[in-house]
Order: C-alpha cells, then sequence, then structure tokens
C-alpha cells in the first residue's frame, strides 16, 4: 500500500511575499512579509533554514520558537502561529518592521520626534521588567536587532533565542553561547573580563544592553563599546539615567521597574502627554465613563502633535469601540474627524462612514448637533444613495426641534447636503421645510438664514421649482420684520439674477425692489438701491440690443447644476445666528472680484462698499459664488454696483445693531418673538408648498399638472408680538403697521407701499363703483324714457 504524505508546508495557512527578506536580523533567522491565505491580512513571518552540522543553532531556533509561543505580553512581540518541519522553522507574528529599518525610514522623512522614541523606549523597558521581575527570566539579547515596530509604531521585544532562566538551576540555568560577534559587543564588561559580578543583579547585564539601545536610537549604530562614554545626541532629560544604565558597576544600575518610575517623574523623558495617552489607552476598559468622557474631550488637542501612524491604528479603533461598545456619545465625534484625515478615501469608506450613518439616527441632541456642525469634515466621502436613503430622512427632523440652535444648523448643513439629494428630496421636501421656517419660525436668525441657505442652492433646484420658489420666497423675506432678513432677500435676489426672465424681473422683482427703497433701516435701502441698479442695467442692455434676450436667458428654463457639494469653499458665510451667539462670525468664500471696464461710469457705493465688488452667481459647482461669464461681465459692465461676499458679510453687522436692543434674544421667552407677518396659523402634512411661497406674489395660472393644496393656512393670524421690540416692522396684507416704536412720519412712505396686492384691489374696486354707477345711471334714463307704466300692465325686470 503506497501513503503519500501531504506536504506541511503547501498546507500552512499562510504564505511568504516574493519579495527578498526584509532586513534579517543578525542571528539564525530571516524576516519575510507575508500574508494569510484566507483574509490576506499581512504577517510577518521568521523562516529558520535547518543545515547539516548546525545542530547548536538549530536548538536555539526551537528554544526561541517555544518561548515566542509561551509569552503573552503587549510589548512582546505577539505569536500568531508556526511550523516546524526537518527542514525549516516558521514562525508567523504580527506586521513589524525592524527597527533599524524603522528608524532610517523616518530620518529619510524628517526624523522620528522624541514623543515617538520616549513612548518606544518605554515599552522596551516595560517588557524587560516583565520578563525579569514577574517571569525571572534573563532577555541576553537586548539590542537593536531584537527590537521591532508594528503599523502603529508600537515597540515590540523580539529576539528571544539566548533567553535563560534567572533561578540559575535545571536546565539552561546559564546563558548560552551566542557564537554571533555583532551580539557580543553588547555584553556588559563584567562578562567580558570574568569577574563574575553579573549574578549580583539579574537586570544588570540586560539594562546594560538596554543602555546601549538607548545610544544607537539617538546615534546610529554602535561602533564599540568605547563609545557609551559620549552620550552624543541622547536628550538631556534622559542623559542622567543613561549614565547609570552604562555605569561600570552592575550593583547602581536600577531595576527596570525603577528605570521607567525615575524617567516618568516630572520634567522626565518619559513624562509628557504622548505616553501618558497611551498609558490611558492601554487601561481604557477599566476607565470610569467620567475619566472616559474627559480624556476624549482633551484628546482633539493633542492630535495633531501625535505620529500619524499612531493615530491611524491605535488612536482610531479605540474611539471606534469607545462610541460603539463604551457609549461615548457626541465626545468622540472631534478626535474621530481628526483622525479620519488621515485615512484614504477607501479606509474613510470603510471605518468612518458606518460609524457616521449610525450617528445620524441617534437621539442624543448634543451628538446631532456636532454631526451637523462638522458636516464639511465628511461630506465629501458620503454618495448619494447613502445621503438620500440614511442620512437625509433623520437630518430634516432637524427643522421640527425646538432647540433653535438645532434647527439653525440643520439650515446650514442644507448647503452642504443639497448637491448630493435627489430630485424629490430636493425640490419638495426640503422645500416644504423652507417655507415653513421662513414664514412661522419665531427665531429671525432662524429665518434670515432659511433665505441666506435658498440663495445658495438655488441653481441646484430643477428649472419648475425655481420658477415658482425663488422669487416668492425672497420677495416674502423683504416683508420680514428682522432687517437682516430683508437684506438677504435683496441678496438672494442678487445671487440669483441669472434665474430670472426679462419679464420677471420687471414685473416681479423690481417693485418689490423699489419698495424696499424706503425701509426704515438704511442697510437695506442702500442693498435695495444696487439691487435696483443691477436689474435695470440688465434690462437696459436687453432693450438696447435684444439679439441678447437668448443669451441673458440660457439659466432660466436651464436644468439644475450637479456640483459637488461638500467642500470648505462652499461655506461662503452666514448672516446671524441668534442661538448660540449674537452673530456669528463668517467663514469667507474666495472672493470672485471681476474686473470691470474702466471706461464705464462709476457711482460711489453705499456704506463704503467697492464700486465694483462682483455680483455673487448660484453655485455651479463645489462653491455658489463663482465668477460670472464673459456673457455677464459684458452685459453688466457699465453697472457700478455689483454684488460679493462681503455682501453677505454685511448682514453681519446689521444683525448686531438689531439684536443688540433684545436683552434676552437667546432666551426664546416669547414663543412668537420676531413673528413673520401673515405667518400660518397651521401647517398639513399634505399639500403643495408653491402656493405657499407665492402667498405675497402675484398670482399666476399654475402650469398644467402642477399640483396645488388650499388646505395650506399660511395667513390671517394676527402675530403674538408682545413684548418684541421688532414687531412694529410686522406688516401683512390687510393689517395696519404698528406705530408704538417708530413714529408716524417714518411710515408715510410706507403706508402706501406695503403691499402691492392692497394696491391693486383698492383700484380694482374703485373700477367697480364707477362701473356700477354707471349702469344705474343708463337703467334710470331709460325708465325715464319709458314714461310711468300704462294700467294691466305688468313688470317685467
Amino acid at each position: 500500500m503506497w501513503f503519500f504524505a501531504r506536504d506541511p508546508v503547501r498546507d500552512f495557512p499562510f504564505e511568504l511575499s516574493p519579495e527578498p527578506p526584509e532586513g534579517s536580523p543578525p542571528g539564525p533567522w530571516a524576516l519575510h512579509r507575508g500574508r494569510k491565505k484566507a483574509t490576506g491580512s499581512p504577517v510577518s513571518i521568521f523562516v529558520y533554514e535547518v543545515k547539516a552540522g548546525a545542530d547548536e543553532q538549530t536548538q536555539v531556533a526551537k528554544a526561541a520558537f517555544k518561548r515566542l509561543k509561551t509569552l503573552r505580553h503587549p510589548n512582546i512581540l505577539a505569536y500568531i502561529d508556526g511550523l516546524e518541519t526537518d527542514k525549516c522553522l516558521h514562525v508567523v507574528t504580527e506586521a513589524v518592521t525592524p527597527l533599524g529599518s524603522y528608524l532610517k525610514a523616518r530620518a529619510e522623512a524628517g526624523g522620528a520626534t522624541e514623543l515617538e522614541l520616549s513612548w518606544g523606549l518605554h515599552q522596551i523597558a516595560k517588557a524587560l521588567s516583565f520578563l525579569v521581575n514577574d517571569c525571572s527570566l534573563i532577555h541576553n539579547n537586548v539590542g537593536t536587532a531584537a527590537v521591532f515596530v508594528d503599523r502603529a509604531g508600537e515597540w515590540k521585544l523580539g529576539g528571544l533565542d539566548y533567553m535563560y532562566s534567572a533561578q540559575g538551576n535545571g536546565n539552561g540555568g546559564g546563558p548560552p553561547r551566542k557564537g554571533v560577534p555583532e551580539l557580543e559587543q553588547y555584553d556588559p564588561p563584567e562578562l567580558a573580563d570574568g569577574s563574575g559580578r553579573a549574578g549580583r543583579e539579574k537586570w544588570s547585564a540586560d539594562m546594560w544592553r538596554l543602555g546601549c539601545l538607548i545610544w544607537e536610537v539617538f546615534n546610529g549604530p554602535l561602533p564599540r563599546a568605547s563609545a557609551l562614554r559620549n552620550p552624543g545626541k541622547i536628550p538631556k532629560s534622559l542623559v542622567p539615567h543613561y549614565c547609570e544604565l552604562v555605569g561600570a558597576n552592575p550593583k547602581v544600575r536600577p531595576n527596570p521597574a525603577r528605570f521607567l518610575q525615575n524617567c516618568r517623574a516630572p520634567g522626565g523623558f518619559m513624562s509628557n502627554r504622548f505616553v501618558e495617552t497611551n498609558l490611558f489607552l492601554e487601561e481604557i476598559q477599566i476607565k470610569e465613563p467620567a475619566e472616559k468622557q474627559k480624556f476624549f474631550q482633551e484628546l482633539s488637542k493633542s492630535l495633531d502633535s501625535f505620529p500619524e501612524d499612531f493615530c491611524r491604528h491605535k488612536v482610531l479603533p479605540q474611539l471606534l469601540t469607545a462610541f460603539e461598545f463604551g457609549n461615548a456619545g457626541a465626545v468622540v465625534l472631534t478626535p474621530l474627524f481628526k483622525v479620519g484625515k488621515f485615512l484614504s478615501a477607501e479606509e474613510y469608506q470603510q471605518k468612518i462612514i458606518p460609524v457616521v450613518v449610525k450617528m445620524f439616527s441617534s437621539t442624543d441632541r448634543a451628538m446631532r448637533i456636532r454631526l451637523l456642525q462638522q458636516m464639511e469634515q465628511f461630506i465629501q466621502y458620503l454618495d448619494e444613495p447613502t445621503v438620500n436613503t440614511q442620512i437625509f430622512p433623520h437630518v430634516v427632523h432637524g427643522f421640527l426641534d425646538t432647540n433653535p440652535a438645532i434647527r439653525e444648523q440643520t439650515v446650514k448643513s442644507m448647503l452642504l447636503l443639497a448637491p448630493k439629494l435627489n430630485e424629490t428630496n430636493l425640490n419638495v421636501e426640503l422645500m416644504k421645510h423652507f417655507a415653513r421656517l421662513q414664514a412661522k419660525d419665531d427665531q429671525g436668525p432662524i429665518r434670515c438664514n432659511t433665505t441666506v441657505c435658498l440663495g445658495k442652492i438655488g441653481s441646484y433646484l430643477s428649472a419648475s421649482t425655481r420658477h415658482r420658489v425663488l422669487s416668492s420666497a425672497f420677495s416674502r423675506a423683504t416683508k420680514d420684520p428682522f432687517a437682516p432678513s430683508r437684506v438677504a432677500g435683496v441678496l438672494g435676489f442678487a445671487a440669483t439674477h441669472n434665474l430670472y426672465s426679462v419679464n420677471d424681473c420687471a414685473q416681479k422683482i423690481l417693485p418689490v425692489l423699489c419698495g424696499l427703497t424706503v425701509d426704515p433701516e438704511k442697510s437695506v435701502r442702500d442693498q435695495a438701491f444696487k439691487a435696483i441698479r443691477s436689474f435695470l442695467s440688465k434690462l437696459e442692455s436687453v432693450s438696447e440690443d435684444p439679439t441678447q434676450l437668448a443669451e441673458v436667458e440660457k439659466d432660466v428654463h436651464a436644468a439644475s447644476t450637479p456640483g459637488v457639494g461638500g467642500t470648505a469653499a462652499s461655506w461662503a458665510g452666514w448672516a446671524v445666528t441668534g442661538v448660540s451667539s449674537l452673530t456669528s462670525k463668517l467663514i469667507r468664500a474666495h472672493p470672485s472680484a471681476a474686473p470691470t471696464d474702466p471706461a464705464a461710469p462709476q457711482r460711489p457705493s453705499p456704506e463704503g462698499l467697492p464700486a465694483a465688488a462682483t455680483t455673487p452667481t448660484p453655485m455651479t459647482s463645489s462653491h455658489w459664488e463663482t465668477q460670472e461669464g464673459d456673457k455677464d461681465t459684458a452685459e453688466d459692465s457699465s453697472a457700478a454696483d455689483r454684488w460679493g461676499d462681503e455682501d453677505w458679510g454685511s448682514l453681519e453687522q446689521e444683525a448686531e445693531s438689531v439684536l443688540a436692543q433684545q436683552d434676552d434674544w437667546g432666551s426664546g421667552g416669547q414663543a412668537s418673538r420676531g413673528q413673520v407677518a401673515g405667518s400660518p396659523s397651521s401647517w398639513e402634512a399634505q399639500g403643495s408648498w408653491e402656493q405657499a411661497w407665492q402667498e405675497n406674489s402675484p398670482q399666476e395660472p399654475a402650469p398644467e399638472g402642477t399640483r396645488l393644496a388650499s388646505e395650506y393656512n399660511w395667513g390671517g393670524q394676527e402675530p403674538t408680538d408682545k413684548g418684541d421690540p421688532f414687531a412694529a416692522l410686522s406688516v401683512r396684507p390687510g393689517a395696519q403697521p404698528r406705530r408704538d416704536s417708530w413714529g408716524d412720519a417714518n411710515w408715510e412712505g410706507l403706508d402706501s407701499d406695503t403691499d402691492s396686492r392692497q394696491a391693486k384691489a383698492e383700484l380694482a374696486r374703485k373700477k367697480r363703483e364707477e362701473r356700477r354707477r354707471e349702469m344705474e345711471a343708463k337703467r334710470a334714463e331709460k325708465k325715464a324714457a319709458r314714461g310711468p307704466m300704462k294700467l294691466g300692465t305688468r313688470k317685467l325686470d
């Protein structure tokens, strides 16, 4: 009978990389890169080839194999698997790099920092303390060749070939013979002269070798033992402790535990934030929740100074674990996104995005608001299906939140989410919430920022939605009692000027802007005049050259712009935030000033604004305020006033002057503070937002197929403005403005222009009355001409 033996090397679940050995350390082993066949995860494989006549070396290799398999410690090379045959020995460990190769690579990249080196030496000293104090083992081979570094930058002690027991009894009672000259130069002097003093302290020899390792880490390979007398580049805070290690008297060399204690003293080499962070992470599972919270809150401040590999491979897994199983909550978000900057796009998708998606479903308000505030850090990694199905449905709940800060941040986040939203979410769901916020929200800053956001995402809306929504929404904003909201309405018209037809500019927009020229606030009047001049210039250019009409209106019926969102440049800045502070510091966008024709007449701009500030155009890529094309520049070259990012920023100063009159602005004491005139008394779950936007705009026949809902109740409710200093500005159709805060002289010019529909209705009523009187007069004349009725006749009317 034939028996076929299977090759154990072929059946081994790990395979060696075809690359040559990676920096094989002195000794019998060769270090190879490898991977696990089943998963492809990287490993390191130490290979020893059995040779004839090398029985002593083979026994040393087998002893090292057994030692590594039985020793388990975080600072000792981690054993994974092994293979022992008559021809070879394979030892599989975690993926590591020899310390010499690691330091060389770091030197080429600028050199390893003292933080990295302090923690690395701390780990080796801790491993020696474990061996000598807990296991009574002498390593007998400490040096650069016996230290390896994993992908997180952690130093691991290996090279267990010549280890022996410190007890001095039984098998292996004495140190084995090395027979390798490169390793013998690390032996202490008492072994070389045979004085026998090595046995007086069991750790003496290893601590001498630790001193040699310290010298090599800072100065390079040790040429000879006499070089130890010159500390070289060893830091001053470490020199006294180093000198104790390489002292000639072995009895004064400190125990490894004592050495760590000395170096960890205040001002010591290992007394720094990096070492403290690592020590906390090693014991994080047994820490109290309050300690974890404090640790994660302070971690973000230190991450910038920590090594990148450490952040990616050690801090990040701990953060994910703390969120998944430790209930760490919102405190992990800031360090999590900071570490995420070091990841590739693929790694970010695998590690960060699943956590972010899960966080959005949390009901923790602190978690939600921090996610919204930091959305620009991860929005670029979110694909459209994820945003529409898993992110947006949770985000929209923020529009209905009772906390104004969450509503405010939800509005701001739409600037980043809008480019990734589908047709339904963007043109229906989002517009429904924007209509409700702009008309009903009791916080003026939120209404203002809703208008600002709509102006910035206008180009993403479909052509039909833009036609129905934008002009009505900005017209409504111009009637808001909160002055910055009225400014935002004017700037919204300017920002989306190329989305309106010539007829809309003349019949819808200019009448609204003209009414603002007598606004009580000068900032509103200034922006209104600038907008009027710009729109008039556009109309004049078309009037003089009608052939430009098609070119001017090419964007009016164009499809929504598929720009790329999520970049920091998209945040051109927000007008006001009356929730967290009186006004927010704006995050400026890149200026987009366009050159103007030097021959064009220049008018002085109000409030010291530059006369040639560029008109912002809708966001067409990652930035909503890109430069106008050559077409628009040529058309408006004669216009003296344009709009730039500084105009959106002017809302901040306006808000400061207005909000300064309200001492308790952030308290939200009155439920109806800053109520918009004509705000709805109810909001139904079904219906069409288009009709809501058009409440204050001239009514036009709805296009065929448009869904209108009469159940929306947008008006008829008197604003509850008790105690509100801004309620005097609240003007709605059919209501007389209050004059408790402003004199009659201030309102004389406003009463007639409050609502264009009132004037039209009054004119129509007069015409009907005149027509009725005319008809009655004609009937009377005919009756008189017929004379008195004859007897017996019947009156027929």
